[in-house]
């Protein structure tokens, strides 16, 4: 039987996979004045948050299993795997890393298109950097250029390949590990452009997935093919020269929207880390502005003597997407809490945070938690930005508390402070390092564009062994 063939594809594209090869090859880079030190600031905030989650999920039962998994292989202790004492290799140390480093759902996100783009980038080059003994400087300007590929690419398809059930996060930080990678090889514009290529052939992640250990899987994955596929063309290894823009490449096949002007537009002038986000709750970002505004209402009940025992019931109107993505009533777990508006509302009302403690199993399934979030009635209203929530607690009495928020904390709009990261990097990193070594780290962090070598802030990230 003939097979209908026929696909709705741009033959006229931009040739997108030269220009982001040849991009992340000549670009300057910060010294030479490629961008600002404002910019540069929010490379440091990047890697600093990155670090901090993936140390902090070092002794979760996913790195557990990850690194049981790749243990197996016999791998040569080349790279580190952050908060626990086992080197292994390069892009087995990426995978863990990727994997931990996205495990608590804390980690920095792309707003605009919901990317986490520090879990791919960040996890590929660490793990190239310590092997090759790489300056922090290098590394911050591959992790900027590699960070804008992935985010370009998913500028150009969101929300189509989003809803498609892609993890945009996994799909395009392929793209942005090899970037990256390519630019720490120091690979010219031909072989950064194979190293695309490569990565093209290795989108990863589905939604469905999404509430499983497999969701920090794409990230982890993402940053080991990413960093496999530099290395693969660095040694001659070839592939499409138009990998990301031909018809049959990769943007058209997972995506129906391919705006190649967001991929060209002021290339090496505008930078989408300057974008990126920090959260200060451990789950799904769309769950925040929800959880904001029950802090912000729990905070109106202590004025006003109010305990959780006269609520009767919060009723929640948020923007489509959020049930879409986070509508579990039920959640059983942990893993699964971090996809539930209603134990996100639940957990700002109860402790007025969210940090990973409020997402452990033991918190999801206590009974008054269970109880409360069973009170909370969300509905849509697509009139309310995905960025946005409306909250009313109804009181058993008939009063009414109302709080809307326009935009989380943590948001580009109202963003985090370095305080505040800081404040976040230890909760993460104490419990694993301690916290004399821990202020050692957030120092050597904070002055990593200056260190000769990343080898000293991978070594304060490796717990001393009793």
């Amino acid at each position: 039987m003939a097979r209908n063939t026929q696909v709705a594809a741009d033959h006229n594209a931009p040739p997108v996979t030269q220009l982001l090869a040849q991009f992340v090859a000549t670009h300057p880079g910060y010294l030479a004045g490629g961008w600002s030190a404002a910019l540069d600031h929010e490379a440091h905030r990047t890697f600093f948050n990155w670090l901090g989650c993936a140390v902090g999920a070092a002794q979760h039962e996913a790195a557990d299993a990850a690194l049981a998994a790749v243990q197996m292989l016999q791998p040569a202790p080349q790279a580190s795997v952050l908060g626990r004492h086992q080197k292994v290799d390069m892009a087995s140390a990426a995978l863990v890393n990727g994997i931990t480093s996205h495990t608590f759902d804390f980690d920095d996100t792309h707003l605009k298109t919901i990317i986490h783009p520090a879990g791919p980038v960040a996890s590929a080059l660490l793990a190239l950097a310590e092997h090759t003994g790489s300056s922090g400087r290098e590394l911050i300007d591959a992790l900027v250029l590699g960070i804008d590929v992935a985010c370009r690419v998913g500028n150009a398809m969101y929300p189509e390949h989003y809803d498609r059930g892609w993890h945009i996060t996994g799909s395009t930080g392929t793209l942005g590990a090899a970037a990256a990678c390519a630019r720490l090889f120091k690979l010219d514009t031909q072989k950064t452009a194979m190293a695309l290529g490569i990565a093209a052939s290795q989108p990863i992640g589905m939604r469905e997935q999404f509430g499983t250990m497999s969701k920090p899987f794409h990230p982890g994955a993402a940053a080991r093919a990413g960093l496999m596929s530099a290395l693969l063309a660095r040694h001659g290894f070839t592939a499409s020269a138009k990998a990301l823009e031909a018809p049959r490449g990769m943007m058209q096949t997972v995506s129906t929207k391919n705006d190649w002007n967001e991929i060209t537009h002021d290339l090496g002038q505008r930078f989408e880390i300057a974008f990126n986000s920090y959260k200060p709750f451990a789950c799904g970002i769309v769950v925040h502005p929800s959880i904001d505004a029950c802090v912000q209402l729990r905070a109106l009940f202590a004025q006003q003597g109010i305990t959780l025992a006269q609520v009767e019931r919060i009723e929640l109107k948020v923007h489509s997407l959020v049930l879409e993505l986070t509508g579990k009533k039920e959640p059983a777990d942990g893993l699964q809490a971090k996809f539930s508006v209603y134990h996100g509302c639940a957990a700002g009302l109860t402790f007025g945070r969210a940090a990973e403690d409020e997402f452990s199993d033991a918190v999801v399934n206590r009974a008054d938690m269970v109880a409360l979030r069973r009170k909370v009635a969300a509905t849509v209203d697509d009139s309310i930005d995905e960025a946005s929530a409306d909250v009313v607690a109804v009181l058993a009495d008939g009063r009414r508390l109302h709080v809307f928020v326009e935009h989380a904390i943590g948001s580009v709009q109202n963003p985090m402070t370095d305080t505040m990261l800081e404040a976040k990097f230890r909760g993460l990193s104490e419990p694993i390092l301690g916290a004399a070594a821990t202020s050692q780290l957030i120092k050597a962090c904070w002055a990593i564009g200056n260190a000769p070598s990343v080898k000293a802030v991978v070594g304060l990230a490796t717990p001393v062994r009793p």
